[in-house]
């Protein structure tokens, strides 16, 4: 049924659909939407069988995920930035333990300085804890890989972040395909976990593991991800069988057949990649879009085998590894070892900083030129950043960095009491 719809909305009756028995949550932005909706189905009785537990952080809340998901519950939670975070330590136990909860983030950047806008900082900065990260670039998208993550998780009992960008997607209202239930019972069987905690058959789970496994236990994560890769895109495929949607699998690619200059990049940013890509094609240049869905696991074959007759890759990612440059770019460049072609790390739109088609324009033909720097900061501000240099260098007590180029480009810092 074809829905105009908040995308948070979106996302908690597709969540619902799925028929969850335990959701833990604590609010913070952009992601309260989805548990607030959900909260109001499940105290309606919209949502049937189902605990809501309100708890007192996020740590809380994966913990308690952790818990119902040992004890044979489809459990489910979200978060974002400052939460992801603060959950952490029980992030990687739900991965370790190998339980397979389902969790949204609405990405978010990382503080400090404080910043409630988006970029993929928050989820990547876990992408070695163990779960599995899936993108979305539209809210459909984003519906369509929740249903996906819940048997994807179940089967291979590892837990998986469906990631959508915070506020371009979450408070967006978008027309969407929303299911019926039995569309999503057809493809979404009851849960049956591979490990429980039953005190008619009592085991122990979460043991002390010395140097004599350890490895051995860590490697069957990986083991299991390997799957993943495998099993993503059957899940794809079943998918649209049920649903008559292409949605999910490891990558998408759009008008890269002929293309000369590959754009890679993940989420709600494919859109504006594509809307430019198109304008640019309609003036004669091969250039084209590698979108990637699924970023852990990260699928190097299906990457290099889309990118590797292009002259020059460009990847456009939403993060940055302090030190180094790119996170994206990185395990892109694994993908392609060996194939001699011009790389190059895009980092844009840090903190939620507009990604407009006139920068992307002005990039791209840079790109066909060869004339980008290996890594490129788009639309930085070089007077901003060079006056605070200067006033480092000039003076040992400068004051903190924010501050100074907020007063320096005429905005006052919001103060936290």
């Amino acid at each position: 049924m074809l829905k105009q719809i908040e995308g948070s909305r979106a996302v908690a009756e597709a969540i619902a659909l799925c028929r969850p028995e335990v959701i833990c949550a604590y609010p913070i932005s952009p992601q309260t939407h989805i548990v607030e909706a959900l909260g109001a189905m499940v105290k309606g009785g919209e949502l049937a069988k189902c605990e809501f537990i309100n708890v007192e952080s996020e740590f809380a809340a994966m913990s308690v995920a952790i818990g119902a998901s040992a004890t044979g519950a489809r459990a489910y939670t979200a978060t974002a930035s400052q939460g992801l975070l603060y959950m952490v330590e029980a992030v990687y136990n739900a991965s370790g333990l190998g339980l397979p909860i389902v969790m949204t983030v609405a990405n978010r950047a990382i503080g400090a300085p404080i910043n409630i806008w988006n970029d993929h900082s928050d989820s990547l900065s876990q992408r070695d804890s163990g779960w599995m990260q899936l993108f979305a670039e539209t809210n459909q998208e984003a519906l369509d890989l929740h249903i996906q993550a819940f048997k994807l998780a179940e089967e291979l009992s590892l837990p998986v972040m469906v990631c959508m960008d915070g506020f371009i997607l979450t408070h967006a209202y978008e027309r969407v395909d929303m299911p019926t239930q039995q569309q999503v019972d057809d493809y979404l069987p009851p849960y049956e976990p591979r490990q429980v905690l039953d005190p008619r058959e009592p085991v122990s789970i979460g043991a002390m593991v010395g140097p004599e496994a350890f490895m051995e236990v860590r490697y069957l994560a990986h083991a299991k991800q390997m799957q993943a890769l495998e099993r993503i895109p059957q899940l794809a495929a079943e998918f649209k069988q049920i649903f008559g949607r292409d949605t999910g699998g490891l990558t998408h690619t759009y008008r890269a057949e002929d293309a000369e200059t590959m754009v890679v990049a993940m989420g709600s940013v494919l859109g504006t990649i594509k809307d430019t890509v198109d304008e640019m094609r309609d003036d004669g240049h091969r250039i084209g879009v590698l979108g990637i869905t699924s970023f852990r696991p990260f699928p190097l074959v299906q990457v290099r085998a889309a990118l590797q007759h292009a002259k020059r890759v460009v990847v456009l990612e939403k993060s940055l590894a302090v030190g180094i440059g790119g996170i994206l770019s990185t395990d892109v460049r694994m993908a392609l070892s060996g194939i001699q072609l011009h790389g190059y790390t895009v980092v844009a739109g840090l903190g939620g900083r507009a990604i407009t088609r006139k920068s992307l324009h002005k990039l791209f033909r840079e790109a066909e030129q060869d004339a980008l720097q290996p890594l490129t900061f788009l639309d930085l501000d070089w007077g901003v950043v060079n006056k605070q240099l200067a006033r480092e260098r000039d003076m040992r007590r400068s004051g903190p960095a924010a501050e100074n180029m907020l007063r320096d480009i005429g905005t006052v810092a919001s103060r936290i009491s």
